[in-house]
């Protein structure tokens, strides 16, 4: 049943969102150099690494930079957030703080790679340095939208964000699906921790 509403959902989105798309990728390619989209190696469902594509809000060679601006990390664990992030471009910020970014995600939701709801899918590298407890949450097929997202996200510490996908882990059906779904648009729009 998941499966199919993960299908049903995410093609009617396309639809429905495609002026959206249309303008997000005249917007990229207008105000920066380089693809409108970013392509990245994730590790999805018991650790598979599959290509999750977003809209691209960095300037291109923006992964070269990592290094340099590791000490400006504000986030703890093995993850990298920085608030005011200088490889991210203006319409790349305004991308990124209204989601928008995200939706080419439906595309790993068709190619049965990710979920709607799930456990944002975390980089390889970081699931290496991942304590034993972490691993649990790739016993679930990542997603677009999640706990973490609609209770703060960034501003979350990095074991606190874990034990939200571990909740999830405990409660996911359904229901607890519908009911992260129904508060996605309202964190959204609050844009909490979203940067």
């Amino acid at each position: 049943v998941k499966r199919v509403i993960d299908v049903v959902g995410s093609a009617a989105s396309l639809l429905a969102l495609s002026p959206v798309l249309i303008g997000t990728a005249l917007a990229i390619k207008l105000t920066s150099p380089g693809p409108i989209f970013f392509s990245q190696r994730r590790s999805g469902l018991h650790g598979r690494v599959f290509t999750m594509y977003k809209f691209r809000s960095m300037y291109r060679e923006a992964d070269r930079r990592l290094a340099e601006l590791q000490a400006h990390n504000e986030q703890e664990g093995p993850v990298f957030k920085m608030k005011a992030d200088p490889r991210i471009t203006p319409v790349g910020q305004f991308l990124r703080r209204s989601s928008v970014d995200e939706i080419p995600q439906i595309i790993n939701v068709l190619r049965g790679e990710m979920s709607i709801v799930g456990p944002r899918p975390p980089l390889p590298v970081e699931v290496a340095r991942y304590q034993p407890w972490h691993r649990r949450r790739l016993d679930v097929k990542p997603g677009i939208t999640c706990l973490w997202q609609i209770a703060g996200r960034s501003q979350i510490g990095f074991d606190e964000w874990m034990r939200l996908d571990m909740q999830y882990l405990r409660t996911r059906g359904l229901r607890t699906d519908l009911t992260i779904f129904l508060k996605t648009l309202p964190a959204v729009m609050a844009r909490r921790g979203a940067y």
